[in-house]
């Protein structure tokens, strides 16, 4: 499956296109935002390798500016995370799925990952990566699956550190439709 979507952020200073190749081997997401975010301009690639079962394994993330460090990290899909070059990092062990905050894309790793049934909820740490701070930290999730259908879904999301919340509509593959308040689907 090779997939093309375009979003943008609901106050329309952001926008994203994202192209999501999903084959045996595994999937690669690869994402570029534009944006202003605290009266300042921004713009970011990502990279996001899983395996076939949705694991994340590497995470590169670049600012596109040179004064601003880029993240690149590299997981064994049970929980624990490096560097790319090999050292540990043990704050972000226990962490599965990546969020990175200017793109729904990354709300797709833990809907593709868990395969939770109608009414079933699951709790999930997360690396979170601030952008353009580039800030990276562990943080708690929920997942519930409040609807399924062959054309998509809807899945709860909370933030249990921040107690926010969202429904998030979701296409058959598992990428979010409409993030209400945050980011909506403008193509297809």
């Amino acid at each position: 499956m090779e997939r093309e979507v375009v979003w943008s952020s609901w106050d329309g200073r952001a926008l994203e296109h994202l192209r999501l190749t999903v084959d045996e081997a595994g999937v690669l997401a690869d994402g570029l935002v534009l944006g202003v975010a605290e009266g300042r301009p921004f713009r970011a690639r990502y990279r996001i390798r899983c395996d076939p079962g949705w694991r994340v394994r590497e995470v590169d993330l670049d600012p596109l500016r040179p004064d601003v460090p880029t993240v690149a990290l590299r997981a064994d899909g049970a929980g624990r995370w490096t560097t790319a070059a090999g050292d540990p990092v043990p704050a972000l062990d226990g962490c599965l799925d990546v969020d990175i905050r200017v793109t729904p894309f990354t709300n797709t790793l833990p809907v593709r990952r868990l395969g939770l049934r109608m009414g079933e909820a699951r709790e999930v740490a997360v690396v979170y990566v601030a952008v353009p701070e580039m800030e990276v930290t562990p943080v708690p999730q929920r997942y519930t699956c409040l609807e399924l259908r062959a054309d998509g879904g809807r899945y709860r999301y909370e933030g249990l550190s921040t107690g926010f919340a969202a429904e998030l509509p979701v296409d058959a593959d598992g990428l979010v439709l409409d993030y209400p308040g945050v980011f909506r689907r403008v193509w297809p």
